[in-house]
């Protein structure tokens, strides 16, 4: 399995928990989409970023969405000026195209050839080309994107070596070296990615993951957030899971934090604070409940 087939099998089991509400999700999610066949980010206009999403809810929700247009949308786009993010996405969003049974020209050594510029000095990954030091993240969309085009990935042990230099005291993970606190989002990246590298993880680094975990629900970006957030939320319990830790105590608080960004526009929000909806909370508010959802 792959860091996207399991995302989208784990969100797919959202469709039973949401039962009717799962088509208002569809009824968003497809009405986000742009005539020229990319979905929309908050400016309105189409982005690559957000239609990683808009593709992948309406798969795990099983809609029946004409995604021909997308196909389109992807061929049009120039690969040379994507940053690393953009790039993974366009690697993702073609292998789940392809998947679907779209056809889809070969693509995999050109946008291999693009990932490796994103090398760090110290053989990690970063958004920004000629990085001394890789990030967390960087690492996670790299692993992601060879993933996706199914070639393999240069010098893994590299990868490895700068994951964990990222690794704080706590047993958390910093997203880069100029950073000294580690972060929730960062810490589920590097807990994924070395996962996937078929390497160990920590039960300590479970634990940190967990401690940012509120009796109310929800999880906290970084140990003093004052609110606890959707994404955090999200990528914590999927590490987590993929660790398998025990999620059972957080189950219920869990769900229903979730439960308390849903908007009956058919989607959710980031956090309490935050009213504007868009494809990406839609997808994290399915890959959560996914995993809190029993069988």
């Amino acid at each position: 399995m792959t860091i996207r087939h399991d995302m989208l099998t784990a969100a797919a089991r959202a469709k039973r928990l949401l039962n009717n509400s799962a088509a208002d999700v569809v009824a968003f999610v497809a009405g986000r989409m742009n005539p020229d066949g990319g979905f929309r980010g908050r400016a309105g206009l189409s982005d690559l970023y957000y239609t990683v999403f808009g593709i992948e809810s309406l798969l795990a929700l099983g809609a029946r969405t004409d995604l021909t247009s997308t196909a389109d949308y992807l061929t049009g786009l120039d690969d040379s000026q994507l940053d690393l993010v953009h790039l993974a996405c366009l690697a993702r969003c073609r292998a789940t195209l392809i998947e679907t049974g779209i056809d889809l020209s070969p693509h995999g050594e050109s946008i291999a050839a693009r990932l490796e510029s994103f090398r760090s000095l110290d053989n990690g990954y970063a958004n920004v080309r000629g990085a001394q030091r890789g990030t967390a993240y960087g690492c996670f969309l790299a692993l992601a994107a060879h993933q996706d085009i199914q070639l393999r990935l240069p010098d893994t042990p590299a990868l490895v070596q700068c994951l964990h230099s990222l690794r704080r005291p706590d047993s958390g993970y910093a997203n880069d070296h100029s950073i000294d606190a580690a972060s929730t989002p960062a810490t589920a990246a590097a807990v994924v990615a070395l996962h996937y590298l078929g390497q160990p993880v920590s039960h300590l680094s479970a634990q940190w993951l967990l401690a940012r975990s509120r009796a109310t629900g929800g999880f906290l970006a970084t140990p003093n957030a004052p609110i606890p957030d959707l994404l955090s939320t999200a990528t914590a319990i999927h590490a987590l899971a993929l660790t398998g830790a025990d999620i059972d105590p957080i189950r219920r608080p869990a769900l229903e934090f979730v439960d308390s960004l849903w908007s009956t526009e058919g989607a959710f929000a980031g956090n309490w604070l935050d009213d504007t909806l868009d494809c990406e909370y839609a997808y994290y508010a399915l890959l959560a409940i996914g995993h809190l959802s029993t069988d």
